[in-house]
């Protein structure tokens, strides 16, 4: 796992890794050079046996402030405006948010500061999140004529329809509270305890076998866009071969014979 200026990675012996955005002058914006780090490190900790969990955090008084818009405004200097440049960077962005619901592990998102726009895009992408008492959240696209048709993805995806567009029309701050009432995050804890509390999780997701967490993420998101039939003949089908994996048979007779659990990963 190598660190980038603007993208830190640290590696710790229980394979919790944790990414930390720090672009901290552009206050950790998804410029392209930022994007292609987090999807490079993605892909990368999907496929490496040592990462069992992944955290993302951020350096500085902004966890991420969405778009760097001076760089979108520069490419408005293309001859078609920049149509196929917002087209790509949209599809890279994309490809990043995409590639967290489809990293085999699992993604925790460590939030202080503020989280805007495709900010706010990114926590709502990640399969967990704590916050910071100090964290806000918006989608503030509205304010500046530009709504966030692609942090919307993802934020409908966490809250209700009615809180999404309440954020998404009115373009307000969040509070990390309000976060957690509306199910953008999962708990909020003071700045002194938030890291410890991530870590406390990070380590008990660590533990499992990753395989299981693997078949069980996947399942989690598949079986979301389906009927409610379809759901349960793919998860019944998940199951049976969940229960024929070599952990599946560990697992349960660690239970039967009272004793922990040694993983194969498989």
């Amino acid at each position: 796992m190598h660190s980038t200026d603007i993208l830190l990675k640290t590696l710790n012996e229980e394979g919790i890794l944790r990414l930390t955005l720090n672009d901290v002058k552009r206050r950790n914006a998804l410029s392209e050079a930022m994007l292609a780090a987090l999807g490079a490190a993605f892909d990368e900790a999907s496929d490496d046996p040592s990462v069992r969990v992944i955290i993302l955090s951020a350096n500085g008084p902004a966890f991420c402030a969405g778009h760097d818009l001076k760089e979108m405004t520069a490419g408005r200097s293309k001859p078609d405006g920049g149509r196929a440049y917002f087209a790509s960077v949209m599809s890279m962005c994309a490809g990043v948010m995409q590639g967290i619901v489809n990293c085999q592990k699992p993604v925790i998102a460590d939030v202080t500061g503020i989280a805007t726009a495709a900010g706010c895009q990114l926590v709502a992408s990640c399969d967990l999140a704590l916050a910071a008492e100090s964290a806000q959240f918006s989608t503030p696209g509205v304010h500046i004529g530009l709504f966030c048709s692609t942090p919307m993805v993802a934020l409908s995806r966490n809250v209700s329809n009615k809180h999404a567009m309440e954020m998404l029309l009115t373009g307000d701050m969040t509070s990390a509270a309000r976060a957690a009432e509306i199910g953008l995050v999962n708990r909020v804890l003071s700045e002194d305890m938030l890291q410890a509390a991530v870590l406390e999780m990070a380590g008990k997701i660590a533990s499992k076998s990753s395989m299981t967490l693997a078949t069980g993420k996947r399942a989690f998101y598949a079986q979301r866009e389906m009927s409610l039939s379809q759901a349960y003949d793919y998860a019944s089908q998940v199951m049976v071969d969940n229960m024929m994996a070599r952990d599946a048979e560990e697992g349960i007779g660690a239970f039967i014979e009272k004793r922990q659990p040694r993983w194969q990963d498989a």
